[in-house]
């Protein structure tokens, strides 16, 4: 019998579809929960009514979906960093982040994956450790309030060319023992572990306790089964070592269009999962 991945997707590839509309193919496909970019719901999610909020909640349920968590966190809305010198504009870009820990509480509580590298890389002169300094210092913060609405912060290590704070699983892992609160952790993406220098299976399996999400795409961003990445050494070790988290699907390229994206992943997927 194949391992039981619960497995989710990224809901950016439907974005413009009725939400219901999501949810229902969603789990039509196959799929276990959804995970939510929270742009394709507003541009500003304080804009979101808790009359709006629970609907929300209500219609993943309804529809027979979990809800994964949120990711995407900094797209919108424009012109926030969370590490920028300007201490104004630096707290009012943690305020957001507290907006989308209580957003994501009233979706179900589950993982916010902070990746948006433009939105936390160095800027205004700062260096890439003072960057980073006040990266881990707004993550400790928020960490109490994340905890208090069932959240879990994920740090996501992002390649050298996308961002200068937070590059590698092992750095990741520093950080969140420095931090110590088990609302803040970190995830691993098949795509954004691409400048990494071990195998990826090795890494899953050393840093395996702070790992508590999962993202599947190949190495140019595609949907799974487009490229040539071989999933299964990685499957493997979550598998071996009994991984009940998310294995969420995150495109980059949606030109297919969304239900083919959706239908083929999961298929392919499934298909290496029968494999290991």
């Amino acid at each position: 019998m194949s391992y039981p991945f619960r497995q989710a997707i990224c809901n950016e590839v439907f974005q413009g579809w009725d939400f219901a509309a999501q949810c229902r193919t969603i789990k039509r496909l196959g799929y276990d929960g959804i995970e939510i970019a929270h742009f394709t719901l507003a541009d500003d999610p304080v804009s979101l009514t808790p009359a709006r909020r629970r609907e929300l909640a209500r219609i993943i349920v309804e529809e027979g979906l979990e809800f994964a968590g949120l990711h995407w966190l900094m797209v919108a809305p424009k012109g926030l960093h969370v590490t920028t010198p300007d201490a104004a504009l630096r707290a009012r870009s943690w305020l957001h982040i507290a907006t989308l820990i209580d957003l994501c509480g009233d979706l179900g509580g589950g993982k916010m994956i902070f990746g948006s590298p433009a939105q936390r890389k160095s800027t205004g002169g700062a260096t890439s450790q003072e960057a980073t300094a006040r990266y881990l210092d707004g993550l400790r913060q928020a960490a109490p309030h994340a905890a208090s609405r069932g959240v879990t912060l994920l740090m996501e290590p992002l390649p050298t060319h996308d961002t200068d704070v937070l590059n590698t699983l092992e750095e990741a892992a520093g950080y969140v023992t420095a931090i110590g609160n088990p609302a803040v952790q970190t995830m691993y993406d098949t795509h954004n572990a691409v400048l990494e220098t071990e195998p990826h299976e090795l890494l899953v399996d050393r840093y395996y306790n702070v790992i508590q999400h999962v993202h599947v795409n190949e190495m140019d961003g595609k949907h799974p089964g487009t490229g040539d990445w071989d999933f299964k050494p990685v499957l493997r070790v979550l598998a071996a070592k009994g991984y009940q988290g998310w294995v969420s699907m995150e495109a980059f390229d949606f030109s297919a269009g969304a239900e083919r994206i959706a239908e083929e992943s999961i298929q392919y997927l499934q298909s290496e999962i029968n494999r290991l």
